[in-house]
C-alpha cells in the first residue's frame, strides 16, 4: 500500500525539506524494482492475499509508465528527427562524437557544454550534413533546415555572478512551417547529506517556461539538459505547458549506469512519438534521439 501510495502521490511528498519530493521523483520509474523485491517473500511464502496485493502497486506503476514500454510506433509522414545530447566540456573525441549523432539523421542536432577548441571540430565535422547552426554561449543548434531569429535566452540563476550562457531560441523554417526551437543547459542538481540541492535548477526551469510560455510561434520544440526528469516537479514550469514523450525510457545519464532521463525533449502543438538513445562517446551523457510528429 506504501509502495502504491508513493508510486501515485508521489506529488504530496513535501519537498520543504531537503527537496525530498524532487529526489524521489528523479528515480520514480525505479520503484518497478521495489515491487519485484516485494514478490519474492510473498512467492516464498506462497501467500495469495501477499500476490493480490501486489496487484495495486504493479496497476499503479503501469497506469504512469507502461506506455513507455509499448514500441513504438511506425514513423508517420511528417516526422522530424531530432538528436539531443549534452558532448562534455571534457569530451576529447569530439569527430567521433559528432559522428555517432550525425548517423542517427537526424534534422536537428542539440549540443550542450560547447567549449574551444572541440566547438570548432563539431562545426566542422557536422557542416557537410547541417549546413545552418546557431551557437550562443555553450549551448548551440545544428539543422538541415534554414535558421533564423536566433537569440540568447536568459535562464541565468540570480546567484549566478560571472558569464554564464546556456539558453537559445532559433526559428526552424521546416518543409511544414516554422518552429521555434529552444536549446537549453539548466544548473546541475546534487545530492547531498543535507537533501537535494536543487534552487538554482528550479529557479532555470522557471525562467525558460516563462520564455516559451510567451513564444508567439505555435510549434515548440524543447531540446536540453534539463538536469532533472519529467516527473520532478522542479520542471513542472515546462512540463506542465508541454507535452513529454510517449514511448520509450531513454536513460541518459551517467552514461556508464544511466538511471535517469535528465537530457529532455519536449513539444507545443506537436507530439514526441518515441525517444531512444543512441551510442555512448565521448561523453559522461547518453545522446538521445526522438521522432517528433509534426500537425
Amino acid at each position: 500500500m506504501l509502495t502504491a501510495a508513493l508510486i501515485r502521490f508521489h506529488q504530496a511528498v513535501p519537498n520543504s525539506v531537503v527537496h525530498l519530493g524532487s529526489l524521489l521523483e528523479a528515480f520514480l520509474p525505479w520503484f518497478g524494482l521495489v515491487i519485484v523485491v516485494l514478490l519474492v517473500p510473498a512467492l516464498l511464502r506462497r501467500s495469495a492475499t501477499a500476490l493480490v496485493a501486489l496487484l495495486l502497486p504493479t496497476a499503479v506503476w503501469a497506469l504512469l509508465f507502461g506506455r513507455l514500454l509499448l514500441p513504438g510506433t511506425e514513423p508517420g509522414p511528417h516526422d522530424l528527427v531530432v538528436v539531443q545530447h549534452n558532448v562534455s566540456d571534457e569530451n576529447t573525441d569530439p569527430v567521433g562524437t559528432a559522428r555517432t549523432l550525425a548517423a542517427a539523421e537526424p534534422d536537428l542536432i542539440a549540443l550542450e557544454e560547447l567549449v574551444p577548441p572541440a566547438l570548432t571540430e563539431y562545426a566542422r565535422a557536422l557542416a557537410p550534413d547541417y549546413p545552418h547552426h546557431v551557437i550562443r554561449g555553450t549551448v548551440g543548434l545544428w539543422s538541415k533546415h534554414p535558421l533564423t531569429g536566433a537569440r540568447p535566452v536568459d535562464i541565468k540563476p540570480r546567484e549566478i555572478t560571472e558569464p554564464w550562457s546556456r539558453g537559445l531560441r532559433a526559428t526552424v523554417h521546416a518543409p511544414l512551417g516554422d518552429i521555434a526551437v529552444y536549446v537549453a543547459h539548466l544548473p546541475s542538481v546534487r545530492v547531498r547529506a543535507s537533501g537535494l540541492a536543487s534552487s538554482w535548477r528550479d529557479e532555470s526551469a522557471g525562467l525558460l517556461g516563462k520564455a516559451v510560455a510567451a513564444e508567439k510561434l505555435k510549434t515548440v520544440l524543447l531540446l536540453g539538459d534539463l538536469n532533472g526528469t519529467v516527473d520532478d516537479r522542479g520542471l513542472a514550469p515546462l512540463t506542465s505547458q508541454m507535452d513529454t514523450p510517449q514511448r520509450g525510457f531513454a536513460f541518459s545519464f551517467p552514461a556508464d549506469f544511466p538511471i535517469a532521463r535528465i537530457d529532455q525533449v519536449m513539444t507545443r502543438s506537436a507530439t514526441v512519438r518515441q525517444i531512444r538513445t543512441l551510442s555512448s562517446t565521448g561523453s559522461d551523457h547518453l545522446p538521445v534521439a526522438a521522432r517528433i510528429a509534426l500537425p
